[in-house]
Formats: C-alpha cells, sequence, structure tokens
C-alpha cells in the first residue's frame, strides 16, 4: 500500500520540510502505514508563472540550487505551481522562471498547470517534466473530469467539492492518478473561486512586474484585488477549523475509504499557511494518533537545534 502525499512549500518552509522528510525516514514507526512523500510543491520567487496563492520575496540561484538537490537526493520531486490562468505570451519568456525551469530539468521534477499557452510552452520546451492538471480549473462536472483523465497528465487534481460525492469518485478513470485535496480551507462551493483565482494571477503578475521597475519598494496588493479577496475570512481558517467543512478528508477515511477505492495521491495545501499550522496538519494527516505527541516534539526539537524554530 501506498499512501501518497504532496506537501506545501519548498522554499519558505524548506527547513520543516527536509526535518520531515528525515524524520519518516528515521522514525517510520511514528508513521501510518504505507506514509509516502510524492512531492513537495511551490514556487521560487519572484515566479510570474505561478497561481493559486500571490507569492511574495526573492531567491538567489545558489540557494534554488540548494533546494532541488536537498530533496532530490532525497527521492522527492520538486512540483511547481505554474497556475497563473491569466498568462499571456509574453510571459512565456520570464528569464526567472526559464531559469528555475533549467536548473531542475533532471526529469525528477514536475509542474502543475492551468494555463493552456503555458502548458503548451513546457512541453516543447521541457518535456521531462511530468505535468499535472491543476485543481484551479475548477472543473466541476463529472463528465469533464472524466475527460481530464483521459489526456496526458501525469496526474490531476480533483476539484474539492467532489471529494466526499463518492458515486462520482467511484466512477472515475484512472483512481490512482488522481489527486484529492484533503484540508482545504475554501468555502464549499464558493461561487468567487475561479474569480480569486484569476485575481491572485493578475497580483502575481503585477507583484513581479513591481519588483523589477522598483526594487526594494513595498507592493500594495490591493491596488490589483477590487474585489477584496484579501480580506476572504475563509483563507484563514486552520486545521482544526476546517475539520467541520464538507470538503474535509478525514485521516481514518484516506486509509478506510479512499485508499481501498484506488486513490492513492493526497494534497495537503498550506503553501501561505504558518509552519505551525503546517507541522500539525502533517501530524494529523500522516502519524499515527498515538505518536503525535512524541513526532512534534522530535520535530519541533530538532528545528529549534537548527536554528529554524520560527513561526509566522
Amino acid at each position: 500500500m501506498k499512501v501518497r502525499f504532496h506537501l506545501p512549500d519548498f522554499a519558505e518552509k524548506f527547513r520543516l520540510n527536509i526535518m520531515f522528510a528525515e524524520m519518516l525516514k528515521n522514525c517510520p514507526q511514528y508513521f501510518r502505514e504505507g506514509v509516502e512523500i510524492a512531492s513537495v510543491y511551490g514556487v521560487f520567487p519572484p515566479s510570474i508563472w505561478n497561481g493559486g496563492r500571490t507569492q511574495g520575496g526573492s531567491c538567489q540561484k545558489p540557494f534554488i540550487r540548494s533546494v532541488i538537490k536537498a530533496f532530490n537526493e532525497r527521492g522527492i520531486p520538486l512540483r511547481f505551481t505554474f497556475t497563473n490562468p491569466v498568462l499571456e505570451e509574453k510571459h512565456l519568456s520570464d528569464s526567472f522562471c526559464n531559469m528555475v525551469m533549467s536548473l531542475a530539468n533532471n526529469g525528477m521534477n514536475e509542474a502543475i498547470v492551468v494555463s493552456p499557452i503555458l502548458e503548451d510552452y513546457i512541453r516543447k520546451n521541457y518535456p521531462k517534466y511530468k505535468l499535472t492538471s491543476s485543481t484551479c480549473k475548477r472543473i466541476t462536472d463529472p463528465d469533464a473530469l472524466a475527460a481530464e483523465l483521459n489526456r496526458d497528465y501525469h496526474i490531476v487534481v480533483v476539484d474539492y467539492d467532489f471529494n466526499n460525492k463518492f458515486d462520482i469518485l467511484e466512477k472515475l478513470p484512472r483512481k490512482e492518478d488522481c489527486e484529492l485535496l484533503v484540508n482545504a480551507c475554501c468555502e464549499p462551493g464558493c461561487k468567487r473561486r475561479v474569480a480569486h483565482y484569476r485575481s491572485i494571477g493578475k497580483q502575481q503578475i503585477a507583484y513581479c512586474e513591481h519588483i523589477k521597475k522598483h526594487p526594494g519598494m513595498p507592493f500594495d496588493a490591493r491596488k490589483y484585488d477590487p474585489e477584496n479577496f484579501r480580506d476572504c475570512p475563509f483563507s484563514k481558517r486552520g486545521i482544526f477549523e476546517i475539520r467541520s467543512l464538507s470538503t474535509h478528508i478525514s485521516p481514518d477515511d484516506i486509509w478506510d475509504k479512499y485508499v481501498p477505492m484506488g486513490f492513492s495521491q493526497f494534497k495537503i495545501e498550506g503553501r501561505t499557511s504558518g509552519k505551525l499550522n503546517a507541522l500539525e496538519t502533517y501530524m494529523y494527516y500522516m502519524v499515527k494518533p498515538e505518536c503525535r505527541d512524541e513526532a512534534r516534539f522530535r520535530l519541533l526539537r530538532s528545528l529549534e537545534e537548527s536554528g529554524s524554530l520560527t513561526f509566522k
């Protein structure tokens, strides 16, 4: 049995994810049966191709090289969230994103896509990358989802409004290549989700253009958020608040329901959540309940000893 988890953020949460991977390797007795780290997803900022969450900051080439090496030498792919839905042809030649793609172009790493023009560009220029179809596409028709699974994608991330609709899930082809987002914070059935993704894409482009023209100057994201998505209360939900949502998948359900159905790919969201929320989410989903206190303490102690025990 393989229960494969895709974890958030290889840049900001680099140390947390590396130490968690080391704990999985060295202390397998803490973990539920079959747990594997299938990938760590995210971007190195500033990535104009990024989508799903607006991410600021700046990473230099030596750090990028070291992160790629650290995860890849542990057998863990990086999966780039290149899911900006509002990209134009002019953005495809972005030097930073192409530099990152070149550095990680070793056949192990992957990309998550939404934009058809970017997908075509990656397929043509970086054919070694396995491609994932993103949940940001918001495919809510069961027939359209089945058709997406019949296309040339390594993985398809299922819209999480399907999470507990077992009559639909049971009929899906390629269940082993379906990825289920288990801890979504967004309101189930949210009517603004597509518009929110587009707003995030516009903000990401504006941010990347801003830091090129005005390095060191603060960026006002609200100028590019006319519908006040930044004030969305749902995005602030943490590990305990999301458990009452109809889209929530519990760890017991993963092992008792979804894995027996043939699903094996599970995504944990949290690229822009705090490290403490991410750590607790890892404990909840992947560690045996009776081992969580000891595993949490061990991981926190490792972070403290490395000087990385800071939570935002």
